[in-house]
């Protein structure tokens, strides 16, 4: 590049080795540069807010340095200056951690003006500077890392944290941002932080007062009475995490118990049962975080029937039926499967059942193959009158399905 500019490596990439783990994406910063010399240079200009471009051979980011104003409520109410004058620590200094402000040169030396490296190695989320509170994003930026790190999040960082919820500018997120944060939280190794977290400095009850609302609810059995529900719904969530289940399987575990939370009369009737409010609640929640259809769909599946899986070996051939078709078993048995993961999980969700099995979903999907297996086209070729084909194909199924249960219960 012309005008000697400096260019550096920033962010997760070098935290990512500081930490021993694997690196997949690099961002750089460039110091001492302008938009025009960049693309002089063959880089492709990205950036809408401010000025990113792409490296022509390896289609990494680079950045220019830049500093940020606030000038409105929000993630976006920034004024962005980036100029040549603007030198490599300002840069860092409007990050969100101490440990995401890490800069190192092409010949390897880091630079570190404000001592990530120390937070790093005592398993610290320490805040850069007072302009943390002007982004509300990195709040959930920060439940995220304690998720995926198992890191603290500093004292001084958590009140302003506490201080941005009570100011209102969590207020200012919107759903889009609010749900791509928390899928990723979902998908770190232990999500249960991210939501510890959010609870700690109060964000929690602001983006999903739904869960909020079954802390301090007795979990039954009430031999436990340690684990209330939310409580165990962190377990659950965890556990879904342990075993490596997809983004809808643990967003189903997240949900699959709002309906035993303290919710208003005035939003529910205390009439309805749990399993159906909380399919109500799970509409509301998806509706307000425009969450994915496959998302939403299964975790409205896993509210509505777990109580009713948990309990499968109880269960009447022709309900096992009604189950299949109101979970569309027939057509879609791989999101049935899935239904079965979140349950597992459910069950699993509780002190010292941690390694149970769950038989009720080899069960369940045994039935489910013997159902499938009946040959609806056979029987309709003796049907005398096409209205009489559901019926028989249905009675079938019934059939097939009550024989291997007595099977099962004979061999119990």
């Amino acid at each position: 590049m012309k005008n000697n500019p400096q260019i550096y490596c920033v962010g997760g990439a070098v935290r990512d080795a500081l930490l021993g783990l694997e690196v997949h994406d690099r961002d750089w910063v460039v110091v001492g540069s302008t938009p025009a010399a960049m693309v002089e240079q063959g880089f492709l200009p990205v950036g809408k807010d401010f000025p990113v471009f792409l490296h022509p051979q390896t289609h990494e980011e680079y950045a220019l340095a830049r500093t940020e104003r606030k000038t409105a409520p929000g993630y976006q109410g920034f004024a962005v200056y980036a100029a040549p004058d603007v030198t490599l620590e300002q840069d860092l200094s409007r990050r969100d951690f101490t440990i995401n402000a890490i800069a190192q040169a092409a010949d390897g030396i880091l630079i570190d003006p404000y001592h990530g490296q120390e937070d790093l190695r005592a398993g610290m989320l320490r805040h850069v500077s007072d302009a943390f509170s002007e982004d509300p994003v990195r709040i959930l930026r920060g439940a995220r890392f304690a998720a995926r790190f198992g890191f603290t999040i500093a004292p001084e960082t958590l009140q302003l944290m506490r201080d941005m919820v009570d100011n209102g500018e969590v207020d200012a997120l919107v759903a889009e941002r609010v749900w791509q944060e928390l899928a990723r939280g979902l998908m770190e190794q232990q999500p249960s932080r991210f939501f510890q977290t959010l609870r700690e400095c109060g964000a929690l009850q602001k983006i999903m007062p739904e869960l909020e609302a079954l802390f301090g609810v007795p979990q039954p059995p009430l031999h436990h009475p340690e684990i209330d529900c939310g409580i165990h719904t962190l377990m659950v969530v965890d556990d879904a995490a342990r075993h490596d289940y997809p983004l809808s399987v643990r967003f189903a575990a997240l949900t699959h118990d709002l309906g035993k939370g303290n919710t208003p009369k005035d939003i529910l009737p205390r009439h309805i049962g749990h399993e159906l409010r909380g399919v109500q609640l799970v509409k509301s929640l998806c509706q307000r975080l425009r969450v994915p259809s496959d998302c939403r769909d299964l975790a409205h599946l896993t509210a509505r029937y777990h109580g009713d899986i948990h309990r499968a070996s109880q269960l009447r051939a022709e309900t096992v039926i009604k189950l299949f078709q109101s979970t569309d078993a027939w057509r879609r048995p791989e999101r049935f499967a899935q239904v079965l993961q979140a349950c597992a999980s459910d069950a699993r969700g509780r002190t010292g059942h941690e390694h149970d099995a769950y038989p009720q979903a080899a069960y369940l999907l045994e039935l489910l193959a013997v159902a499938r297996a009946v040959d609806a086209g056979e029987i309709a070729k003796n049907c005398t009158s096409s209205a009489t084909i559901s019926t028989a194909v249905n009675l079938a199924r019934v059939l097939a399905i009550q024989k291997l249960v007595d099977h099962h219960r004979k061999e119990a």
